[in-house]
């Protein structure tokens, strides 16, 4: 499995506050294991104190994912280096998980799931999932939905880097929106044309 696979992680955890919305979805121990997804040891382990600890976590990935949208790479960079070193991880080769025709094993990387809490697991997997997504793939491939008003976190896959929304439905609706302005704007031209001329117009 590639490491780059762990960036989800940090959209993830991002996604599950909605700031111009007022919703936080990130309330509870069982909230926190569905983050990890299925067939996760450290999810067991799993307390109330790592809700507090992801929420402050899922702040400070949101701040890389806006730093990056506006395009401040350094600050995107020293702000995910700062939760590296915060929050160490131990890559293992692995191949348990998956087998060929034949049985033998898939020899992938794969982050050791051995941090002294939940919530310190799951942020060393998000930030380092994140930092190879980064270098891979470029500072500009992160991004916040720029739908109102979602502001979701996502990471752009896309061919030629133009995806501006975090998915198709906030990409139509912001498309929708932006037709309807588009249309008063128009409306309220032909209105002002269509006004007779006043005597103090004339004048």
């Amino acid at each position: 499995m590639e490491l780059t696979y762990y960036a989800d992680f940090a959209v993830r955890l991002v996604n599950t506050e909605q700031p111009l919305r007022g919703e936080d979805t990130l309330t509870s121990v069982e909230a926190v294991r569905e983050l990890f997804g299925p067939n996760r040891q450290t999810a067991r382990r799993t307390a109330d104190a790592d809700v507090t600890r992801l929420r402050t976590v899922r702040t400070r990935l949101r701040a890389v994912f806006t730093a990056a949208a506006e395009d401040d790479e350094v600050r995107a960079v020293n702000l995910l280096n700062a939760l590296l070193m915060e929050y160490p991880c131990s890559p293992q080769v692995a191949g348990h998980e998956y087998r060929d025709d034949e049985g033998n094993p898939k020899w992938h990387m794969h982050l050791a799931e051995n941090a002294a809490s939940a919530g310190a697991g799951y942020t060393a997997m998000a930030a380092i999932g994140l930092a190879f997504s980064l270098t891979d793939l470029g500072v500009d491939r992160l991004g916040v939905c720029q739908a109102d008003p979602c502001r979701n976190a996502y990471l752009d896959t896309s061919t030629n880097r133009s995806r501006r929304y975090c998915s198709d439905r906030c990409a139509t609706r912001a498309n929708v929106a932006a037709y309807r302005a588009r249309k008063r704007l128009e409306s309220g031209r032909t209105a002002d044309r269509a006004q007779p001329v006043t005597e103090a117009t004339e004048r």
